[in-house]
């Protein structure tokens, strides 16, 4: 995303009184290159300390469950009277017709990518499809974003959704909306996708295809039933406000359980399960406040409930917007 950024700016750079001969190239091999580098420092940094932390064994293997308080990592049986459990979640592939037949793309897929797409076809307008989206536009790629729901970003209110739209397709991105029914197939070298149940009237073709359609936890394959731990139906662990299970002694933090699919809320999972186990500190899921962000540029940060949240809740609210265009280092920056 930085290199987009900087891609996006040297574009603009006559805007600012800035000459740049011979235009803008991306050199997607270099920023991949960057991307692993700076992603490859954050991960050993973090293996490196755990690895070095007194009285932590690391092991390397798929642990099962044997039993409620055993689990199995190869031929070796780990027991304790606490598990936590903290395994993620990864990306979903709907079962689109057709799917089986044509390459395809996910978030952790097209991060080896080290070429421009021509024109990327993403199925998904929430936010790892937007910010795939305008980040391969500003590297040059050509971009089509599809939607099964009447707009983009169905969880926000409709004046950000249209926000974000606007910004996007500012820059170029189409946007396909309220395609309820869709099926893929192979069209000579491009893909080809039907918007309405194989009515041919409404279709895109491109070169490759992004799937960005929400997360599936990885609990498929844990023995979660030799230990008793249930699961809703989309195979998240249940979990009560403290983040432990039905079994108790076992817990779920992180994005296994279906209460945030962020670093931070995963984190603030461990702050509750260790004040609640050391302190007794009585905290729970119930008191943290949601706050996230969709890194698009410019970002969208939501701390708290929605507009559209509060109007239902019925709380008394004031509400203030105030445009960019009104913002004196926007206007400055040249980002308003």
């Amino acid at each position: 995303m930085a290199s987009a950024y900087a891609a996006h700016l040297a574009r603009r750079a006559a805007e600012y009184g800035v000459a740049i001969e011979g235009g803008v190239g991306v050199d997607m091999k270099r920023v991949k290159a960057r991307k692993d580098e700076v992603a490859g420092k954050a991960s050993a940094g973090v293996e490196t300390w755990l690895r070095a932390t007194a009285r932590v064994t690391v092991i390397q293997g798929h642990a099962r469950f044997d039993s409620p308080q055993a689990v199995r990592v190869g031929e070796r049986i780990l027991q304790a009277p606490r598990i936590f459990v903290n395994v993620g979640a990864r990306a979903f592939v709907p079962p689109l017709p057709g799917l089986s037949g044509v390459p395809f793309f996910t978030n952790s897929s097209i991060m080896d990518v080290d070429f421009v797409p021509p024109h990327l076809v993403i199925v998904g307008g929430s936010y790892i499809g937007l910010e795939f989206g305008q980040m391969y536009r500003r590297f040059g790629s050509r971009i089509t974003i599809v939607e099964k729901t009447p707009r983009i970003l169905n969880r926000e209110d409709a004046d950000v959704a249209d926000g974000v739209r606007a910004i996007l397709e500012g820059e170029g991105i189409a946007v396909e909306a309220a395609a309820e029914c869709m099926a893929v197939a192979r069209a000579g070298d491009e893909i080809a996708l039907d918007l309405d149940c194989g009515d041919e009237s409404r279709s895109v073709r491109g070169t490759h295809l992004l799937l960005a359609v929400g997360r599936t936890p990885n609990t498929g394959d844990l023995g979660l039933d030799r230990a008793g731990v249930a699961t809703d139906e989309r195979g998240y662990i249940a979990v009560d406000d403290a983040l432990q299970t039905s079994v108790p002694g076992i817990y779920a933090l992180g994005e296994c359980n279906g209460r945030g699919a962020f670093t931070h809320t995963a984190y603030n999972d461990y702050e509750i399960v260790a004040d609640n186990l050391l302190e007794n500190a009585g905290r729970g899921v119930r008191d943290r406040i949601t706050a996230y962000a969709l890194f698009v540029d410019p970002p969208l940060a939501r701390v708290g409930q929605s507009d559209d949240e509060i109007r239902k809740s019925g709380r008394r609210a004031l509400v203030g917007k105030r445009p960019m265009t009104r913002v004196g280092r926007a206007v400055e920056k040249g980002e308003t």
